[in-house]
């Protein structure tokens, strides 16, 4: 009997839990995406353009997110708010990564956590693992 015929039914599988990245800067989502293939067992996406994270995301429906703060175009937390705003993602939740300094009082209000760059990448598996059990 191959592997292949070995694995129940999909459907009979645990879904998969999926985290998305946004980062622009290759090398880091690079990183990222090596980091956590490796010490989690979730699938791990990077997308480098925020705008189209937004359409992208409907249809990954991710557990998680994973935001840079400086993207072209839009700022990490503009970017949470849009991906929030659809119904199925309204309940995401995300970790903010910087090496800037955004807003605190709106990140408060939002409940969004803030990784400094460059981070500790125990500190930012802790974090995940916080938000995804």
């Amino acid at each position: 009997m191959s592997d292949e015929q070995a694995l129940p039914p999909a459907a009979l599988r645990p879904a998969v839990k999926t985290i998305c990245i946004v980062e622009d800067d290759e090398s880091i989502g690079d990183f990222l995406v090596q980091a956590l293939a490796q010490e989690t067992p979730y699938e791990v996406v990077c997308l480098s353009d925020a705008l189209r994270a937004v359409e992208l995301v409907k249809v990954l429906k991710p557990s998680l997110l994973l935001l840079d703060y400086l993207l072209p175009g839009i700022n990490g937390i503009e970017l949470y708010e849009r991906l929030h705003a659809i119904p199925e993602l309204e309940q995401t939740p995300a970790i903010l990564l910087t090496a800037s300094f955004p807003p605190r009082d709106r990140m408060r209000k939002l409940g969004l956590p803030l990784l400094q760059k460059p981070f500790d990448l125990d500190e930012l598996l802790l974090a995940i693992q916080q938000l995804l059990h």
